[in-house]
C-alpha cells in the first residue's frame, strides 16, 4: 500500500530550464552575455549546405523535418526519441541553443576531487527515464542511490525521519498519534468531500489527511522540489498522480487499490538515480549522438509561418544571419522567452504564456569535515541520507538540503562531506538581491541549527548558482493556461508548432524524459500527415 509519504508517489507530475549567472566566489553574479557575430546578408540552410556539401538548389528548400528551439534536456530527449524511434518520419531532426552548451539547467562541476550539481541533483529511474539512458550509452555510468536512504524533516529543531513504507508509520516520530489517526482516516474516505473547484495543495491535504501531514510533511515537500508556495500550487497540475488517486477510487487509499490491480504490479521501492560523471553526462552523450545537428550558440531572433507551409526561423549565430527552413518547430525554451519569440505570430498564446510565473532558487554546494556533523545526526558513524527538508514555519531560511556525497560514490574527498543547499524560491524571492557571500552566510546559519555543530570550521565553498527564473509555478489554472495557448496556435493555423518543455511535461528531470516521448510522438503524427498532403 502507497501511502501520501511515498516520496516516489510525491514527485512532481509536472527540470527547470533556468538562466544562470555563474559562479564568483563572494561577488555580485555577472549575468550572461551571448556573443555572436552578423553578417548584412541572410544564409537559408537546406539539407545539401547542412551536410556541407554546396547549394544546388534554389528556392524554399525544406531543410528540416523539425527544428527543436532549445538545447536544454528537454530538446536533447525530444530529438534523440525521434531519431531512435521515429528515424523513417523524421529523418532530419535540429536542435538549435543560444548558449554555448547544452544541458540547460543541468550544470555539473568538478575540481579538487569533489563533483557537484548546481540545477536539479537526481532523476527517478521510470521506464522512459532508463529507456533514454540506454539510447545514449550510459548504461554502465548508471548509479543508483540507496532505496532505504532516509529523508528528513526539520521539527522542532530536530530532524526527523519520514517513514519510506506503511510498515513505518506508527514508529515515527514527525507526527502525533492524533495526526496519524487523522491522515489514516481521511486516506480511507473520511473526510469532506471535494469543494468542487481546482483545489490547491494546501486544500486538498489538508482535506484529504489532516493538517499535520500538510505543515510536516507535503508543505517542505512542495518547498523543496517546486521551490513553491502549496496555498497556491494547483494540486491537479503539480501532483496530478495523487490528485487522481480521489478521482478513479473515490480515495486516497481506493485509488491506490484500483491502480495497483489495473496495473498487475505492486508499487516499487524508491530510489534516485545520477551518473558517474554527474548528470550532465546525459545531455553531452546526447548532443555527442546527434553530432552536427545541434547547432550552440544559435539565438532565435524571429520565426515566420510559410504560406506554402513550414516555418522560416532566423538565428544570430558565430558565422553570421541564419535562415532555417523546417516542416514543423518544438519550442523547449522557457515560456517567458517563448512568449517573446511567439508574439508576433499569435499574441493570445503569447499573452497566456506570459502568465507563467518562475521565482529564483539558489544552489549553494559547500563542504565540512565529517566530524563537523552532529554525532546524533550520524548513522553507524557516517551521515547516511537522501537529504532533509525544512517547513517555512521552522525558521530556516534554507529550503532544504541533500546530501550529495552520501547519496552517490566519488562525489566528495575521503573524510569531507558536501552539502548541496537550495535557498529561495516563491516565499523568498529577495535571494537575488543577496550577495553570493550573504548567501553562503545563511546556508550555514542554519546547518549550523540542526546538522552541523555550532563550533565547526568555516564551510569550504564550492560553488554558488543564481537561478533568476528557476521553477515554474503550476499554480491553479496551469492548465487553463497551457489550453489558452495551444488554442491560440491553433486558432492561427499554426499547426506543427509545439510547446515542450517543464513547464509542459513537469519539473522533475524525469517528467522531461517522459514528456520528450510524448511531444516526440505528436511531432511524428503531424509530419506522417504532412508527407501525405
Amino acid at each position: 500500500m502507497t501511502t501520501i509519504t511515498d516520496f516516489s508517489l510525491l514527485r512532481p507530475t509536472t527540470t527547470p530550464s533556468l538562466i544562470s549567472r555563474p559562479f564568483s566566489k563572494f561577488s555580485t553574479p555577472r549575468p550572461f552575455k551571448l556573443r555572436c557575430s552578423l553578417t548584412e546578408e541572410s544564409t537559408t540552410i537546406t539539407p545539401s549546405k547542412l551536410n556541407g556539401e554546396a547549394l544546388s538548389n534554389g528556392g524554399h528548400s525544406v531543410a528540416a523535418d523539425c527544428v527543436i528551439v532549445g538545447g536544454g534536456i528537454s530538446g536533447l530527449c525530444i530529438a534523440q526519441a525521434l531519431a531512435t524511434k521515429h528515424r523513417d518520419v523524421a529523418h532530419n531532426v535540429i536542435v538549435t541553443e543560444a548558449k554555448g552548451r547544452v544541458g540547460g539547467n543541468i550544470t555539473t562541476l568538478e575540481r579538487d576531487g569533489y563533483l557537484w550539481e548546481e540545477g536539479p541533483n537526481s532523476f527517478q529511474p521510470s521506464d522512459p527515464m532508463l529507456t533514454m539512458v540506454v539510447d545514449s550509452g550510459l548504461k554502465q555510468d548508471l548509479v543508483l542511490g540507496d532505496p532505504n536512504a532516509p529523508r528528513f524533516v526539520l521539527w522542532n529543531g530536530k530532524l526527523r525521519p519520514v517513514p519510506g513504507k506503511p510498515t513505518d508509520l506508527p514508529f515515527f516520530d514527525l507526527m502525533s498519534i492524533g495526526g496519524k489517526l487523522r491522515a489514516g482516516f481521511g486516506a480511507l474516505g473520511l473526510r469532506p468531500p471535494p469543494p468542487g473547484h481546482e483545489e490547491s495543495v494546501e486544500e486538498f491535504v489538508r482535506r484529504n489527511l489532516g493538517d499535520e501531514v500538510f505543515e510536516r510533511l507535503i508543505e517542505p515537500f512542495c518547498s523543496g522540489v517546486y521551490a513553491g508556495d502549496p496555498s497556491t500550487l494547483s494540486m491537479k497540475a503539480a501532483f496530478g498522480k495523487v490528485w487522481n488517486l480521489e478521482q478513479i477510487g473515490g480515495s486516497i487509499i481506493g485509488g491506490t487499490f484500483k491502480t495497483i490491480q489495473e496495473r498487475s504490479t505492486t508499487p516499487k521501492g524508491q530510489t534516485v538515480g545520477s551518473f558517474r560523471k554527474g548528470l550532465a553526462m546525459l545531455p553531452d552523450a546526447i548532443a555527442t549522438r546527434l553530432g552536427s545537428n545541434v547547432k550552440l550558440s544559435w539565438k532565435l531572433t524571429n520565426i515566420i509561418k510559410l504560406d506554402s507551409g513550414g516555418y522560416s526561423l532566423t538565428y544570430d549565430t558565430p558565422e553570421g544571419l541564419v535562415s532555417l527552413l523546417s516542416k514543423s518547430v518544438v519550442f523547449t525554451i522557457p515560456s517567458h522567452i517563448a512568449s517573446t519569440l511567439l508574439h508576433p505570430l499569435s499574441a493570445t498564446a503569447a499573452d497566456a504564456l506570459s502568465k507563467l510565473f518562475y521565482p529564483p532558487v539558489a544552489a549553494v554546494s559547500v563542504s565540512y569535515p565529517k566530524e563537523a556533523i552532529r554525532p546524533e545526526c550520524l548513522i553507524d558513524g557516517e551521515l547516511k541520507g537522501f537529504g532533509q527538508l525544512h517547513p517555512r514555519s521552522q525558521g530556516v531560511e534554507t529550503l532544504g538540503t541533500i546530501y550529495s556525497s552520501s547519496l552517490f560514490p566519488n562525489r566528495a574527498p575521503a573524510g569531507r562531506i558536501l552539502l548541496l543547499n537550495y535557498i529561495g524560491g516563491a516565499t523568498n524571492p529577495g535571494i537575488v538581491s543577496k550577495t553570493e557571500s550573504e548567501l553562503v552566510e545563511a546556508v550555514d546559519r542554519d546547518l549550523r541549527k540542526m546538522l552541523i555543530n555550532p563550533n565547526a570550521t568555516d564551510p569550504l565553498v564550492l560553488g554558488v548558482r543564481v537561478w533568476p527564473q528557476a521553477i515554474p509555478q503550476f499554480l491553479i489554472g496551469h492548465f487553463d493556461i497551457l489550453d489558452a495557448a495551444r488554442d491560440a496556435l491553433k486558432a492561427k493555423g499554426l499547426q506543427g508548432l509545439f510547446l515542450g518543455g517543464n513547464y509542459v511535461s513537469g519539473v522533475a528531470l524525469g517528467r522531461c524524459v517522459e514528456g520528450a516521448y510524448e511531444i516526440a510522438a505528436e511531432v511524428t503524427d503531424f509530419l506522417s500527415q504532412y508527407a501525405n498532403k
